[in-house]
């Protein structure tokens, strides 16, 4: 089988495989958001966009089942758009080419997109079916979740007419999510002071790649690499030695992805040559060996560029190296309350030098308000230490777990009659929009389930095959017993 229209269930991979041909990484849904809307209309669907751009379709209960509560199934339109560095792609024209690897389905060189287009596929599919059993139903398509939750946060009071929310964003079959961390960016910017490049040294690009990178919440507690730090700590133990001078430092791409590459460009002094090489390599071995069972593939390459038109000033690469060095990343405390679940983290996601300044993005989660504004005032306190600004904005608050919620009854319930055995009860450390819908819909009950999907917001991201049948199944039958209005 080449073909994944063919997998179980059928409905499904064929909305998958439309929505993996039409471009739409985070801030650029629109195509893929036209393709819906025209197609809902077509069905006779009531579909309405709001402010922001987030989708509400609405389709009638079947017969009989018209008294049930009204239930939305909720996916976010966009994927974070990562590729490894030999593949050529545009993720805002070409089309995204899954193919099948045995149990999983994986993307050639890029993100899958499965975070969180199966979802978003299982809601399409429910929509343009003729004999699945539901109640009023409702789909909301939200718009940049990767990105800023941008929809999550415009939703307005009133547009969903819904009792209950299924969130389709979680990534392990057999767990049901109850709960999320929340989160805030963190941008550090550090003025740079700049000089004519001294004489007698010649230029080299030095990049860092081979990472593998991931969701900075759901991986974030498996020791993977962080090449922004790593490339940071490069220049902390041998700047100086070698009497490096820096032009730029550059690493990641969205401050949500744990960044796989990072490179700077230095200068280095004619006789330091042979001693830069010496120490790039055993770097790469030191680093390969620390992390030989989390990320053992990590390379180092140093190639001879043109020599630039301007370095940092001494004292200002010495801030930068120092401000890098010292920035905390990874885990920051792990919860109490839930076994296995990291309660605070912080991810060094961007790095990116300009005309005046080098800009340092950062992603703060955390389970608890206290404990996000703990890591706040760490970079706060870097921040003044260096003489760098620091703004803090996008902050999002998590969800709070509902032990009593009767919906996640009904999924723990349906589980067990379907698959004999108990479902894990979860709370996620990662942004799931549930938290911001709660503002404007405090009463609305909500639950989280998906498929298995393994590092997203990686090009080594896949899912499971079987486990989106398994999700499939439950989230049908959930649908079926949804029970009446009061």
């Amino acid at each position: 089988m080449t073909s994944i229209n063919q997998l179980y269930p059928q409905p499904l991979w064929q909305w998958f495989e439309q929505i993996c041909a039409i471009p739409h990484p985070s801030k650029h849904e629109a195509a893929l958001s036209a393709h819906i809307q025209a197609w809902a209309k077509e069905q006779g669907l009531a579909v309405t966009e709001d402010k922001v751009g987030n989708l509400i379709i609405r389709k009638p209960a079947t017969a009989g089942m018209e008294n049930r509560k009204t239930v939305v199934i909720q996916a976010h339109i966009d994927m974070v758009p990562q590729k490894n560095n030999d593949k050529v792609h545009d993720f805002e024209k070409d089309a995204i080419e899954p193919w099948i690897d045995g149990d999983w389905v994986k993307a050639k060189g890029t993100t899958l997109g499965a975070d969180n287009g199966i979802g978003m596929a299982s809601a399409l599919a429910i929509l343009a079916s003729d004999d699945i059993k539901h109640g009023p139903l409702e789909v909301l398509l939200t718009i940049d979740e990767e990105a800023g939750m941008t929809g999550a946060f415009g939703l307005e009071a009133g547009l969903l007419q819904a009792d209950i929310l299924i969130n389709t964003d979680s990534e392990q079959e057999g767990e049901i999510y109850m709960g999320c961390a929340g989160g805030v960016d963190a941008a550090i910017t550090l003025p740079m002071v700049w000089e004519a490049p001294a004489e007698g040294y010649q230029s080299f690009e030095l990049n860092l790649s081979g990472l593998k990178g991931g969701h900075s919440g759901v991986n974030i507690h498996l020791g993977r690499g962080n090449a922004n730090k790593l490339l940071g700590r490069f220049l902390f133990e041998h700047a100086d030695a070698l009497q490096l001078e820096l032009a730029s430092f550059t690493g990641g791409s969205l401050r949500n992805a744990i960044p796989r590459e990072a490179g700077v460009v230095i200068m280095v002094p004619e006789e330091q040559i042979a001693a830069l090489h010496t120490k790039v390599a055993e770097f790469e071995a030191l680093i390969r060996a620390e992390l030989a069972v989390a990320d053992p593939a990590g390379t180092l390459t140093l190639k001879a560029v043109a020599t630039p038109t301007k370095v940092m000033s001494e004292q200002s690469q010495n801030t930068l190296i120092d401000l890098l060095n010292a920035c905390p990343n990874g885990v920051m405390r792990m919860s109490d309350e839930v076994a296995g679940v990291t309660e605070t983290s912080l991810n060094v996601g961007v790095i990116s030098t300009d005309e005046q300044e080098v800009k340092i993005l950062c992603l703060i989660r955390s389970l608890i308000d206290s404990g996000r504004t703990q890591v706040e005032g760490m970079l706060i306190a870097l921040a003044n230490l260096a003489g760098a600004e620091i703004e803090l904005s996008g902050a999002y608050p998590g969800w709070k777990p509902d032990n009593s919620s009767p919906v996640m009854a009904i999924v723990r319930e349906t589980y067990q009659d379907i698959y004999h055995k108990e479902p894990v009860i979860m709370v996620i450390h990662a942004g799931l929009e549930c938290g911001l819908f709660k503002k404007p819909y405090p009463e609305m009950d909500m639950v989280s389930i998906g498929p298995t999907i393994r590092f997203p917001h990686s090009p080594d991201e896949m899912v499971n095959i079987e486990t989106v049948g398994q999700y499939w199944d439950l989230l049908l039958a959930v649908l079926e017993r949804i029970p009446e209005k009061a």
